[in-house]
């Protein structure tokens, strides 16, 4: 009996040291997991987190709660994750915004994207749509070019915080059209959204996910996409390739992240079950329903995609000299 006791007791101790054995005894999730999102309620990031934590928690019986941390271009919910402790419970969804645009964009960063994270599970894609109200004058791309370069300057551009695929996006358009326009930052989509239809800024750069509503509800109109193909759940808005700028493209990416050495048996236990759920019909054609597209890959796959993003848009940034302080 002793003995047992004292293996027992061992055992026990071993497991609280190493989070990887605990996990290997079953013992991890013991209480909720925090999913932190980088952005406000309502728009994109938000939604398709909502998703999948709801998803998690109903197969696997886990509590994922989720935490709203805006700001920065998504730096200040990341930065959270970055310094949380590497137990499996805080993750974040981490976005091109956060980990592929931002590092190159800000002059100062709170985290390093590729040495502070460890990537769990690539979760979406969503294109961004360039909307205007539905008393725009602009019934097409080309209106709009021709009067931004009418009056240059003049024709207030939303999105949903520096940094932001919307934001650069924009710029990549003002670039190939030669045009000027005015950025205007906000801290989410809700917000942006809200100015649009009130006629405080002339258009909004988000991204599907964030504007579907209204569109459907016809409370706005969409100018273009900025996939290379037609979105399938807007079949009738045209890309920006095709209205005159060939090989435009800039799409957003949503993927899981938890702190730099989070133990890999409960990063592969969080992607195995993200993956197996965003196979699902139903959650496929929930994302299909948003203007996403599912991507299950693991974090090996998902860290060779941050990698490479990183590349592509640090390339872009700083030959268009773009940069925030």
């Amino acid at each position: 009996m002793r003995r047992r006791h004292l293996l027992g007791g061992a055992a026990a101790a071993l497991a609280t040291a190493f989070p990887a054995l605990a996990l290997a005894q079953g013992e991890w999730p013991q209480r909720p997991v925090r999913l932190i999102v980088p952005f406000p309620p309502g728009g994109g990031t938000d939604a398709t987190s909502r998703l999948v934590a709801d998803r998690l928690n109903l197969a696997m019986g886990w509590t994922m709660v989720i935490d709203n941390k805006p700001g920065a271009g998504g730096n200040i919910g990341l930065d959270a994750v970055a310094k949380a402790a590497p137990d499996g419970y805080t993750i974040g969804m981490g976005q091109a915004a956060n980990l592929a645009i931002n590092p190159s964009l800000y002059a100062k960063m709170p985290f390093d994207a590729l040495k502070d994270f460890t990537p769990i599970a690539s979760v979406a894609l969503q294109p961004v749509v360039l909307t205007v109200r539905r008393d725009s004058p602009f019934k097409n791309l080309q209106d709009f070019i021709k009067a931004a370069k009418a009056r240059p300057g003049t024709y207030g551009i939303a999105q949903a915080g520096n940094g932001t695929v919307g934001h650069l996006a924009g710029e990549m358009l003002a670039r190939r059209a030669g045009i000027e326009v005015l950025q205007v930052p906000y801290k989410g989509a809700n917000t942006a959204l809200t100015d649009l239809m009130g006629g405080q800024v002339d258009l909004y750069f988000g991204n599907t996910v964030s504007v579907m509503s209204q569109l459907a509800t016809g409370k706005i109109r969409a100018l273009a996409v900025t996939s290379a193909q037609r979105v399938p759940s807007l079949p009738d808005v045209p890309t920006v390739a095709e209205q005159g700028y060939p090989g435009f493209e800039a799409s957003t990416w949503l993927g899981l992240v938890g702190p730099a050495n989070l133990p890999a048996p409960i990063a592969e236990r969080i992607a195995d079950a993200t993956m197996k759920l965003l196979a699902t019909k139903e959650v496929k054609e929930k994302l299909a329903q948003e203007g996403s597209m599912a991507t299950p890959a693991n974090g090996a796959q998902f860290g060779e995609w941050i990698r490479s993003e990183h590349a592509k848009w640090g390339k872009l940034i700083r030959e268009g000299k773009f940069q925030i302080n």
